[in-house]
């Protein structure tokens, strides 16, 4: 027969399991953040080559670490994605404003604020340099097309948000792309980046038809729709995605740059084709500026 004192036992285990197992999902999505959003991974088929990209990101997950986007992660709490009717709002045209909302989900945050809500669509294109130790990327970022997401990069570029930043995860043939934007990523193959953002996330834009070919910078997320943040990824092949990712802009100058990092590998395959670059690429300045 079953005593109090073991009925006790039962249940201050079964609470145990429970906490543990909270504790092995918050990991487990600690692990998946980045472009392409599941936090089990995702199969995409390339040229006809199925290949499974898994989603390395991560936070402090032996403390919990405290809050995070663009790449979310490390959550203290068992806390939901932003939903449809809670989530960032798309641009209000008659307005003029953009939406965006504290990220819940999750990771590591630096905090610059929020960006300002009113917005314009003009000029149409304006030019954003990343200045890096390898030289000077240049993208034309699509302000008519993705007004929020050029707003907010220009907000953060203006608080130096992304100054001494470290690209963290680079991409294979078939996977080609280098993503950087988390300003907590040590990029050195050994660290589970890509789960620091700047605490807010807003909805994604300009979708329709969007490819991810060379030349293309586009947005992190994760799965969830409106979990765009800070980090962002510079195609330099053709990425076979869905229409899922912001496509913010086109670049004009340093694919060899990405060539070159490519070229030089990871540090260590993380498993999906992807791991941090041998060749470290750090942002040492960001600017923004209108193009006539």
């Amino acid at each position: 027969m079953t005593t109090g004192k073991d009925r006790q036992r039962q249940l201050a285990r079964e609470h145990h399991e429970r906490q543990m197992q909270r504790r092995a999902e918050r990991e487990q999505k600690a692990k998946r953040t980045a472009i392409i959003g599941s936090t089990v991974g995702v199969v995409i088929v390339i040229g006809g080559i199925v290949t499974a990209v898994a989603l390395l990101g991560g936070g402090d997950t032996a403390t919990d670490a405290a809050a995070s986007p663009s790449a979310p992660a490390a959550s203290p709490a068992d806390t939901a994605a932003p939903s449809p009717s809670t989530g960032p709002k798309p641009y209000d045209a008659a307005a003029g404003t953009c939406d965006y909302v504290p990220d819940s989900s999750g990771g590591q945050v630096k905090d610059v604020g929020m960006p300002p809500t009113k917005v314009k669509t003009t000029p149409a294109t304006k030019q954003m340099t990343l200045k890096t130790n390898l030289g000077d990327i240049v993208v034309d970022l699509d302000n008519a097309k993705a007004p929020c997401t050029t707003n907010s990069l220009e907000f953060l570029a203006k608080k130096n948000f992304y100054n001494g930043s470290k690209c963290h995860r680079l991409g294979s043939a078939q996977f080609p792309m280098l993503q950087c934007g988390d300003p907590t990523a040590k990029a050195d193959g050994k660290s589970q980046d890509g789960a620091g953002g700047p605490g807010y996330v807003m909805a994604e834009e300009n979708l329709q038809g969007a490819q991810y070919k060379r030349g293309v910078m586009a947005m992190a997320k994760t799965q969830a729709p409106g979990s765009t943040g800070s980090q962002f990824f510079l195609v330099f092949g053709d990425i076979g995605l869905t229409p899922d990712y912001t496509p913010v802009g086109t670049i004009t100058k340093g694919l060899d740059i990405l060539d070159k990092v490519n070229k030089a590998g990871v540090i260590a395959d993380m498993g999906d084709g992807t791991g941090a670059p041998k060749q470290t690429v750090e942002i040492k300045d960001v600017t923004i500026a209108g193009k006539s």
